[in-house]
């Protein structure tokens, strides 16, 4: 079942309760899935886009695009096949201030109930958790590996885990990618060893099959195929 729309911002109307949030973005039948955390990590709030309007945000959006899951960055990135989204999309209202503030236990519960219906409604084959937070929570709702999978990021960077359903690759949270050679630029997605690390992952990924399908074709009169997530 494909969704029907044209929307690449906020295809399902989503509407949470605050004042300023940051929508899903991207393909509603994407295969890759990219989750974030919120709008202070991740950016986004004027633009309205995840992943936008911050330095580390471009970075992992020029990392894509040169692994072929975008085909431009920008503050509204073009889009084919990869959609984006955060656990908790509103602004964070939490006693800190400043642009980081975090949303509290509670309002991350809360939150739980869009980003699960997202996900279940893109339905993409594979998920791409950015940074601790999101890498945590995807292995515990949508695997059954957060028991035996130690959250360290940089070993778990690029790295393909089978979950129910879904194949999830973490990434590192670009902030905290390192440079390659000494001195290059920490805007310089080219001369980062963990955007090289996650590009060559994805060409790998992208060239086996990575769709997670039953073929159900078996159990209906006739020969052709019933693909089914």
């Amino acid at each position: 079942m494909k969704n029907v729309t044209d929307r690449v911002s906020n295809p399902f109307g989503l509407s949470p309760e605050c004042d300023r949030f940051v929508p899903g973005y991207g393909d509603a039948n994407a295969d890759f899935h990219v989750i974030g955390d919120h709008p202070g990590v991740h950016g986004g709030l004027e633009t309205g886009v995840p992943f936008t309007g911050t330095a580390a945000g471009d970075r992992l959006l020029d990392a894509l695009v040169r692994a072929g899951l975008l085909e431009a960055a920008g503050d509204a990135p073009a889009v084919d096949s990869t959609y984006f989204s955060y656990l908790h999309m509103c602004e964070a209202a939490g006693e800190r201030l400043g642009p980081e503030r975090t949303p509290t236990p509670a309002s991350y519960d809360d939150m739980e109930r869009f980003f699960d219906a997202e996900v279940r409604a893109i339905a993409a084959h594979v998920l791409f958790p950015v940074g601790e937070r999101a890498t945590r929570h995807v292995l515990e709702q949508y695997t059954a590996q957060a028991h035996k999978t130690q959250i360290r990021m940089d070993d778990l960077h690029g790295r393909e885990i089978r979950g129910s359903g879904w194949l999830v690759v973490p990434i590192k949270d670009p902030a905290e990618w390192t440079e390659t050679n000494a001195g290059t630029d920490a805007g310089d997605t080219a001369g980062s060893a963990h955007a090289d690390r996650l590009i060559d992952a994805l060409a790998t990924l992208r060239a086996t099959d990575y769709r997670r399908e039953s073929d159900l074709g078996r159990f209906i009169a006739g020969s052709d195929p019933y693909l089914v997530r």
